[in-house]
């Protein structure tokens, strides 16, 4: 499923941390920096967080002074503290089939309406094409996974026709995680009992991981929306999941976005949004079609 920055609840007063080493000019630095990387601006609201996830990175890294750590982290040449800095700022926080009613939109509507589309475009059959769908961010894989469960179940075309499903996400940890596929009973709530018996395997403890074959029919890849370069070969996918992820980001940030899923689509393509995210609001691009579960954006 979707990507949720969530930041804890800390109170100043019994933090362990010594935040004052970061100094408001050090925040707004970072701040501004982050945000270019990332396309995410941390609100004031933030602070805290942000300081102590500093301020960890500093002590790991040995660095007694954020100008320091700031100038050892943006020079570094292999670029793996700055990647460990994005992991430690975006934490995750989702579980399968969250916002079911999307992926039910997909399977009685979206998916028949791409078959047809494809097939008067060609005037032939769909037999050697392939629906692609996008889905970012992965988070630790409960979204794109949910799509595949969805197709294999409840689209009676998934016999007919080749899906490939790709999903992307900045944080590498998340996707090393997503690619084992191992899950806890939060995630899985919301799961039929048989889809768990049919395909999870029970791990003891709590824990369960997803079958090799689908595992196997999702392609995780890491990519960063703000950098342009990392998303100019993504082309040709006919539907897009991006839930819950613009609403962290600013106007600016969101219509970045939205072009480069414009230009990810086929004509006619799909985005699939968050219920508190409105694509009408950021980009003209796109028309609004509403389906009888769910309203989408077309290319």
């Amino acid at each position: 499923m979707a990507k949720e920055l969530v930041f804890p609840s800390v109170d100043y007063a019994s933090g362990k941390t010594d935040t004052s080493i970061i100094s408001d000019a050090d925040f707004d630095k970072f701040r501004d920096f982050f945000y270019r990387k990332t396309g995410i601006k941390f609100s004031e609201s933030k602070r805290y967080f942000v300081d102590k996830r500093l301020i960890e990175r500093m002590e790991h890294t040995g660095h007694q002074s954020f100008r320091s750590y700031f100038s050892f982290m943006r020079f570094q040449a292999s670029g793996e503290e700055v990647q460990k800095l994005i992991n430690a700022m975006t934490v995750n926080e989702t579980y399968f089939f969250r916002e079911a009613y999307q992926f039910d939109c997909l399977v009685e509507n979206v998916m028949d309406e791409i078959v047809k589309n494809k097939i008067s475009d060609n005037k032939s059959s769909l037999s050697s094409q392939t629906i692609r769908i996008w889905s970012i961010p992965s988070s630790t894989g409960e979204e794109p996974y949910s799509i595949a469960l969805y197709l294999l179940e409840k689209w009676p075309g998934i016999n007919s026709y080749d899906v490939e499903i790709v999903s992307s996400d900045i944080d590498s940890n998340v996707l090393a995680s997503a690619k084992e596929g191992i899950y806890n009973e939060r995630s899985v709530k919301l799961l039929p009992v048989e889809y768990k018996h049919k395909y999870f395997t029970s791990m003891g403890n709590g824990k369960y991981q997803i079958n090799s074959d689908i595992r196997q029919s999702v392609k995780f890849t890491q990519v960063n929306l703000a950098e342009p370069a990392q998303t100019r070969s993504y082309r040709g996918f006919d539907i897009v999941f991006c839930r819950n992820l613009l609403i962290y980001f600013d106007d600016v940030s969101r219509r970045q976005a939205a072009d480069i899923f414009f230009d990810a689509l086929n004509p006619n393509g799909f985005v699939f949004l968050g219920h508190s995210e409105s694509m009408s609001r950021i980009s003209s691009l796109y028309k609004i079609r509403k389906f009888p579960k769910a309203l989408v954006y077309q290319r």
